[in-house]
């Protein structure tokens, strides 16, 4: 499996394949014509519960993956995490976020539960 992670202010590479945005949101400043983004499957996000409960900065990065992948264990998002992980065989993923801080944000539980 190919799956790698950007910021999706980066410029679009020749080799990203199949652009997936996984923010709920549409990222602040970006015109939807300039980020070539492939799919938005926002069934896929966290809650907007989770969302504000760990940026409010309440919680660890690790209760918040907790947390998560418990959200992403719901049958709509389990099947556009299997519908990834089939793309994925075929090609590579990029996911793509605004977050500031990709290591430390939903983005990168679905990397490793994708390359896992």
């Amino acid at each position: 499996m190919s799956v790698r992670l950007r910021r999706i202010y980066e410029p679009p590479e020749p080799d990203d394949g199949l652009r997936v945005l996984v923010d709920r949101l549409w990222p602040r400043g970006l015109a939807k014509d300039e980020a070539h983004v492939d799919e938005w499957p926002k069934g896929l996000t966290p809650s907007a519960e989770l969302r504000e409960w760990y940026h409010a900065g309440e919680g660890s990065y690790e209760e918040f993956r907790r947390r998560y992948e418990a959200e992403l264990d719901a049958p709509e998002a389990a099947g556009l995490l299997d519908g990834l992980r089939a793309s994925a065989r075929e090609g590579r993923v990029t996911l793509l976020t605004a977050s500031k801080r990709p290591e430390e944000s939903h983005a990168r539980v679905l990397l490793e539960l994708l390359q896992g």
